[in-house]
């Protein structure tokens, strides 16, 4: 049902009290009927009904402060949820021998309003949560526009669920990250065709990874954005990306270059029963120097995999695919890993991401004894 809202009233003035409602919800009504009576900070100003129709919400009440374009009340009958202004002739009750004729303007272009009565009560009138809006007005106020999309919204698609938890955390922390690094991804694949169906690849990455520290141990460093200053950091602790049912976990690998691949299959092992029985302390989930996320266990070649700061950047490995190779003349089935990495170009330049990326490679395309 369409809602009727106080017109402009002229002389700048943009906000007004309910003196009066002359009607009650219920009441069928006739054009120019008066509905209410409302006091500016000049006079006494009566809005007539713009048309026939019977009241079926009234949005205010006497004594409430509303604001030009905010909703008054809506009349029953029609469907849908757009707004409509009042139309009339608006007298004041200090000089009925001049009225004052207004011509009323479009709701869509109404700057005012916050959370005062009349958005609140229209909100509940349309089943909106405030709680879930973010106001588009000044300084993030809520308007009558953001009620009224929030409504169309929920009419067409349902009710938004917030994220709560891990979810919410990862959101957190994703958009303060975009806001704060400058990212630069580079790409490229390597064969693997000489690995065996017994290679723990998780494990063939972390030893990559480290071998690309070694090569530009710029690359496993924490970077101050605020005071523009860098701290490399000679252990790797390295973050490994846990898809869980519950969301997305990142437990950190500790001293990845001094421990035996059997110690690391352990500790990983650990860390993510941990996870998946949501049992693991909040300081295995913090401090990582660097971060890997092997995405390909799921599908997807390339990624641009975010930099969580003060990390300064993140190795992705793709799902593998087979393409035409050469050997001895011979055509065969050759096995390329995709390798994405994703730096922060305030700390790295593009020099030391591409050595440490060609370091990554060069090792995977080695044979392990």
């Amino acid at each position: 049902m369409p809602y009727f809202t106080l017109p402009d009233l002229g002389e700048g003035l943009q906000e007004a009290e309910v003196v009066e409602w002359h009607v009650k919800e219920g009441d069928t009504v006739k054009v120019d009927e008066l509905l209410l009576s409302v006091e500016t900070a000049k006079a006494i100003v009566d809005i007539p009904a713009p048309r026939d129709g019977k009241v079926a919400t009234l949005f205010v009440h006497n004594g409430d402060l509303i604001h030009t374009g905010e909703p008054l009340l809506a009349f029953e009958g029609e469907e849908g949820t757009g707004s409509q202004t009042v139309v009339g002739n608006l007298q004041s009750k200090e000089d009925t021998n001049n009225p004052d004729h207004f011509v009323v303007g479009a709701v869509a272009g109404s700057t005012a309003t916050g959370t005062t009565p009349a958005i609140r009560s229209l909100a509940r009138h349309l089943g909106v949560n405030l709680e879930q809006l973010r106001g588009s007005g000044p300084a993030g106020i809520i308007t009558i526009e953001d009620v009224q999309q929030q409504a169309s919204l929920k009419q067409s698609h349902g009710d938004s669920t917030p994220l709560k938890g891990v979810a919410r955390s990862m959101a957190k922390a994703m958009a303060s990250a975009g806001q704060q690094v400058v990212p630069v991804s580079l790409f490229d694949q390597v064969s693997v065709s000489h690995w065996t169906t017994n290679t723990d690849i998780t494990l063939r990455l972390i030893r990559a990874i480290v071998a690309g520290c070694r090569a530009e141990p710029a690359v496993n460093a924490w970077f101050d954005g605020e005071r523009l200053s860098m701290r490399v950091v000679e252990k790797v602790d390295l973050g490994i990306a846990v898809d869980t049912p519950d969301g997305l976990f990142v437990p950190v690998l500790r001293d990845v270059t001094n421990r035996e691949p059997a110690d690391l299959r352990d500790g990983l092992n650990r860390l993510r029963r941990d996870v998946e029985k949501r049992k693991i302390p909040a300081k295995e989930l913090q401090g990582a120097t660097l971060t890997l996320s092997n995405f390909g266990t799921l599908g997807g070649r390339f990624a641009t995999p975010v930099v969580v700061p003060p990390q300064v950047a993140i190795v992705g490995a793709g799902k593998r695919f087979i393409q035409p190779g050469i050997k001895n003349g011979e055509v065969f089935e050759d096995v390329q890993l995709p390798v994405s990495l994703t730096f922060d170009h305030r700390a790295l330049n593009g020099g030391q991401a591409a050595r440490f990326l060609a370091a990554i490679l060069a090792d995977l395309s080695a044979s392990v004894p």
